[in-house]
């Protein structure tokens, strides 16, 4: 991939982050919930502990965008709306890792990345 593509993709996480700490913040988060709940996903790692295939589907299935989404159609279709900061938080703690250079991780090497 090339440097322009990381770069990009950097830059798309951060205003990913960005954009949900600010929806946070609006929404009357308690910061007390965001301190301890940022750093949640990063739980999955704890795959690793039974093997690189575990660990690598459990980090990468977290750290996708798709399930704080799917998080996020629950909270509107179906009313959830106390679920709001929930998805917020994970939207922002998957754009940060990815404007800091943490991706999708590898099955061949856990410190490999799409970002690196």
């Amino acid at each position: 991939m090339s440097n322009y593509a990381k770069y990009l993709l950097r830059l798309e996480g951060g205003l990913v982050g960005a954009l949900a700490i600010w929806f946070y913040a609006m929404q009357i988060g308690n910061w007390w919930l965001f301190a301890l709940l940022i750093l949640t996903p990063d739980l999955s790692a704890l795959g690793y502990l039974k093997d690189k295939e575990t660990g690598t589907f459990a980090y990468n299935t977290v750290h996708s965008y798709i399930v704080p989404a799917l998080l996020a159609a629950a909270t509107w279709f179906l009313g959830f709306e106390w679920l709001a900061p929930h998805f917020a938080i994970w939207f922002a703690h998957i754009g940060i890792d990815r404007l800091v250079g943490y991706g999708m991780k590898f099955p061949t090497d856990h410190k490999r990345n799409h970002l690196n």
